[in-house]
């Protein structure tokens, strides 16, 4: 095991770990060594990154956020901080807002040597989204609180097991006609491995990163539209698009049960790009990796007779 990395041995509690964006930051942490306590309401659902680490070297602790004894208990002994929480749903002020302050009063207190806290792109005091006010007044809250912690703002953060790569691949591979909503809409979607490494490096070097904010991008920008079609490409599948017009999207985003809340879809109308206001992944020395280095081989289950469907077409290809 690596033993270069300032992390190695100390203990860093990660609030929000056992989710989609803590597997990733959890797996590179444990490569440097450290030792990891997961706290989350469903801790349970980390129980995956067992095999990864070794004896003692990874806790798992349900965790209240909005309860200030959970949180101190968490952090009871910790030498890092990391939080990811989100949500787009509950008392977003409560979870994503007060909570990150709360976290950063304790630590501070506690000796806490560096915290990293995962805000998002669009992050605004000043959005019609609760979602993108409740992100600001975290980060607010959160410098108050510990003023050298470092704020990370991902843009839409994609993976093997994500919910947006994935969730458009499913319906490309059963409906021969979509609908399109934000057409137009840029994005700058990123790699959960590179967000990864940017926590990593920020807890590695809070003398470098602290009381900074990041934006983080992957290397290029594409429209939603641009999305799907590679992902249908990706898939060998012919698939036609229509450009929903934005009142249909906003209608639709305000009906229950629909996988995009109103919340999601201002949010995704405002874009989802670094602004060139703040400090990127550029400035931690990582380099972003790109959609089309990963999207072929993930798309292979979605593709009809799966990887024996790709051999097929490279076949005819070469006729």
């Amino acid at each position: 095991m690596p033993t270069s990395s300032p992390l190695s041995g100390q203990l860093v509690t990660i609030f929000g770990g056992s989710g989609y964006i803590g597997n990733y930051v959890a797996q590179s942490l444990l490569e440097c060594g450290a030792r990891l306590r997961l706290a989350s309401r469903n801790p349970q659902a980390g129980f995956a990154l067992k095999p990864l680490a070794n004896l003692g070297q990874l806790q798992f602790m349900p965790c209240d956020i909005t309860r200030e004894e959970h949180v101190a208990a968490a952090l009871e002994g910790a030498s890092y901080v990391v939080n990811l929480v989100g949500a787009f749903e509950g008392n977003l002020d409560a979870l994503m807002g007060e909570a990150p302050g709360t976290m950063g009063r304790i630590a501070a207190a506690n000796g806490v040597r560096a915290m990293v806290h995962l805000s998002a792109i669009g992050a605004d005091a000043g959005s019609t989204a609760a979602y993108a006010k409740a992100k600001a007044l975290g980060e607010q809250r959160v410098f108050a609180a510990f003023p050298n912690a470092t704020v990370l703002r991902p843009s839409i953060v994609f993976g093997k097991d994500d919910n947006f790569l994935n969730l458009f691949g499913g319906m490309i591979e059963m409906l021969p006609v979509l609908p399109v909503f934000g057409p137009d809409v840029k994005l700058q979607l990123v790699y959960a491995d590179d967000v990864a490494e940017a926590v990593r490096t920020a807890l590695e070097h809070p003398d470098s990163h602290g009381g900074h904010i990041y934006e983080l991008g992957g290397p290029e920008q594409l429209t939603m539209m641009e999305t799907h079609e590679r992902i249908a490409a990706a898939q060998g599948r012919k698939r036609r698009f229509i450009a929903m017009p934005d009142g249909v999207s906003s209608t639709f985003a305000a009906l229950p049960g629909t996988p995009m809340s109103r919340d999601q879809w201002t949010l995704l109308k405002a874009s989802n790009v670094v602004s060139g206001e703040h400090r990127t992944l550029a400035d931690m020395g990582i380099e972003p990796r790109p959609l089309g280095l990963f999207l072929d081989k993930w798309m292979l289950r979605y593709r009809k007779h799966g990887r024996f469907g790709a051999e097929n077409e490279r076949a005819k290809a070469t006729r």
